[in-house]
């Protein structure tokens, strides 16, 4: 039976792990009668409304004092994982089978500093040893819409094969190319799979606008996985 690890980045598309992308991972896992254990890092977030459509701090009235609400990244996701969630500093690649992140803004604001520092970023030590130590070990990593951006600052310097979705002239895509990374045009369902390097993306809602597209593509994905360990 295989085993696969989730880092998870809170609870939220537009804050945290999108909901959809992973919960269509964990389905497209449990339905090959694997098993997934979820991690998360622990360290405060902004929460970004999800209501309206506004950075908090923006829906401040011209010179008025907003306390933007702060959120725990490890008790957030623990609501996706339903409670089964370990600190990501216990991940041991000899563990699992891969590593697995979906997507969300919580990829590009709390797991890195994508969101704000661009080709500056950063990414959480916890999660940049993670993904290194499963690379180093020739194990698959995995990532879902804009979570291979977190993989760019880490396995770019490697020249890794990702997608972003259907359009290279993104900012996102312009700032993987600048770390180092092939990046491949790939329709909503569709994945990007690096045999030589054991990586597998795919675009989700990079790219999609129904549901359905993201649980095809989380399919897709898991099934392409399923094809590189055999």
């Amino acid at each position: 039976m295989k085993k696969i690890a989730i880092i998870l980045s809170g609870c939220g598309n537009r804050d945290g792990s999108e909901l959809q992308e992973s919960l269509s991972l964990m389905l497209a896992i449990d339905r090959r009668g694997w098993q997934y254990q979820c991690f998360a890092p622990e360290g405060y977030f902004e929460v970004v409304p999800h209501v309206e459509m506004a950075d908090a701090d923006d829906e401040a009235e011209e010179g008025s004092i907003v306390d933007v609400e702060q959120r725990d990244i490890f008790v957030e996701s623990a609501r996706i994982a339903r409670g089964n969630l370990l600190p990501i500093e216990q991940y041991n690649p000899a563990d699992y089978d891969a590593l697995a992140l979906p997507g969300g803004m919580g990829a590009a604001r709390n797991l890195s500093t994508f969101a704000f520092d661009g080709p500056r970023m950063t990414v959480i030590d916890s999660v940049a040893d993670a993904i290194l130590e499963t690379y180093r070990a020739h194990k698959p990593v995995v990532a879902m819409c804009i979570a291979p951006m977190v993989l760019a600052k880490v396995l770019g310097r490697y020249g890794i094969h990702i997608t972003l979705g259907q359009d290279r002239s993104i900012p996102a895509a312009k700032v993987a190319l600048e770390l180092g990374c092939i990046v491949e045009e790939c329709a909503p369902t569709a994945v990007c799979v690096d045999d030589d390097h054991r990586v597998i993306t795919t675009p989700a809602y990079m790219a999609a606008t129904r549901i359905s597209e993201i649980f095809d593509g989380a399919e897709n994905l898991v099934a392409s996985l399923q094809t590189m360990l055999q």
